[in-house]
């Protein structure tokens, strides 16, 4: 996990550009009837747009709120450390579906004076998926490339503290 905010930077990047490219792939599905080869192309255009709204959004209030949450949640001392990152996974999901949902019903979907169902239905549409893809794929895939990232630079010594 991060320990500085440089690290807390990339780890979001990384997590947003998963989530946000797995879940704009999933709702054009949606739209267009199934998913094919020209989804992901799509994709990558609503990404410009997505992507950086996610980005502000977990970085600056989601992930604030939901490490805070998870902490009162689960004691890292006394329980399986795992634990923790099930429940700030979780409760990323329970903010940022609703919150990127809104974005995407206000941006994309048109819904005129149908705004409320339409964004609760695309909530809703959303939130299962959107929970097993971050438990299941992208947390652990993330978690991976992030670790691999950082492997190396936070168990070398600084040249500055080796010994002589």
């Amino acid at each position: 996990m991060p320990k500085t905010k440089f690290q807390e930077i990339i780890f979001t990047i990384l997590m947003v550009i998963v989530m946000v490219y797995a879940m704009i792939c999933y709702n054009i599905s949606l739209e267009t009837g199934g998913l094919s080869s020209g989804v992901f192309a799509a994709a990558f255009h609503e990404l410009l747009i997505m992507g950086p709204a996610a980005f502000l959004l977990d970085f600056f209030l989601v992930g604030k709120i939901t490490q805070r949450t998870a902490l009162r949640l689960v004691n890292p001392e006394r329980e399986n450390p795992f634990h923790l990152v099930l429940a700030i996974s979780a409760l990323s999901v329970a903010w940022m579906c609703p919150l990127m949902s809104f974005l995407a019903t206000i941006l994309f979907k048109h819904a005129g004076a149908a705004f409320l169902p339409v964004w609760l239905q695309t909530t809703a549409l959303n939130f299962p998926m959107a929970f097993f893809w971050q438990i299941f794929y992208a947390g652990p895939f993330v978690r991976f490339i992030f670790r691999h990232i950082f492997s190396s630079s936070s168990n070398q010594i600084p040249e500055t503290q080796k010994e002589v």
